[in-house]
């Protein structure tokens, strides 16, 4: 198996890895956020870190947009187009070129509420949405729009899927909210069923990064080949395979974003990795559980990648 092979392979219980893949994230440099040096250096990390597979780190954030000071001026968001998303799709066509015959290529999928936080702070949009959640919604049926055209656009270059990252249920914001069920969850539907329909690997992120969850039961039914997110649900730790039986199909993770990959020796990093490997489902992917810091030493994900792709139970 190449790499492509052996994380296909994991979508079917049937067939038994013949090690664990691995894969972890990071932003790089503003200087490597654009054309050729984005891909060269998303090329290099890859290489450099052995991991299983090509992420495209997403960095075309959605404008501070000043017009839209209230609830009722989201009707005043424009709908970005191909000249927008231009280079994060040429990034992609150079990466599928370099890597696509040997990995697949996942592409970063930001949601449409995270979009939105972009556009006006998200502080303002919980204000906005609390204010009059009916005026919201018609932005975020524009960004929803534009959206799909990014997708469109990657698929045509020939991504194999995405890394969607979704928000929104977090206890602090709109967790047990109808604003979340009415208002955030529809656009993230649609754009992960555009997905699933035309990708071949999907990955679905529970992103923690504005705060916890009590439950992960809002997010049970959304698309997804492969389901990233926090052990920490509550006051309570999980286990890979308790998520991955939550969710019904295989994780991706086990490793804190915070905890020894940043601040541990190679040994300790050997150690965690062990840990999480050994009481891992059969079908896994060891990761973080959301992005790695941007400084962190590049030999501790190398470390940690190696171990998994060596473990013995």
């Amino acid at each position: 198996m190449n790499k492509r092979e052996l994380v296909l392979s994991l979508l079917d219980p049937a067939i038994l890895t013949p090690y664990i893949p691995a894969a972890f994230f990071l932003h790089f440099d503003p200087q490597y956020h654009r054309g050729q040096a984005a891909i060269d250096k998303h090329i290099e990390y890859f290489h450099y870190t052995g991991m299983d597979f090509v992420k495209i780190q997403y960095e075309t954030r959605y404008p501070v947009r000043p017009e839209i000071q209230t609830a009722s001026d989201w009707r005043k968001m424009p709908c970005y187009g191909d000249d927008f998303y231009q280079d994060q799709w040429n990034i992609a066509r150079g990466l599928v070129e370099a890597a696509g015959k040997e990995a697949l290529v996942v592409m970063t999928l930001y949601s449409p509420l995270m979009c939105a936080g972009h556009t006006i702070g998200k502080q303002n949009l919980m204000t906005h949405f609390e204010d009059d959640p009916e005026k919201v919604k018609t932005g975020m049926e524009i960004i929803t729009e534009s959206l799909l055209i990014f997708i469109r656009g990657c698929i045509e270059v020939g991504i194999n899927g995405f890394y969607h990252s979704t928000q929104g249920g977090e206890t602090q914001r709109f967790e047990n909210s109808p604003i979340f069920e009415e208002y955030i969850k529809p656009y993230d539907l649609i754009l992960m069923k555009e997905i699933e329909e035309k990708c071949e690997f999907n990955i679905l992120h529970v992103c923690d990064y504005e705060g916890g969850y009590l439950s992960y039961k809002p997010f049970l039914d959304y698309p997804g080949h492969v389901v990233n997110a926090s052990l920490k649900l509550g006051n309570r730790t999980l286990t890979s395979t308790e998520v991955s039986d939550m969710f019904g199909r295989p994780f991706m993770g086990g490793m804190d974003r915070h905890g020894i990959m940043v601040s541990g020796n190679m040994e300790e990093i050997q150690a965690e990795v062990n840990a999480v490997c050994q009481q891992a489902p059969p079908n896994f992917i060891l990761g973080a559980d959301c992005t790695l810091p941007g400084d962190i030493d590049w030999d501790h994900i190398k470390t940690a990648i190696d171990t998994a792709h060596t473990f013995h139970a």
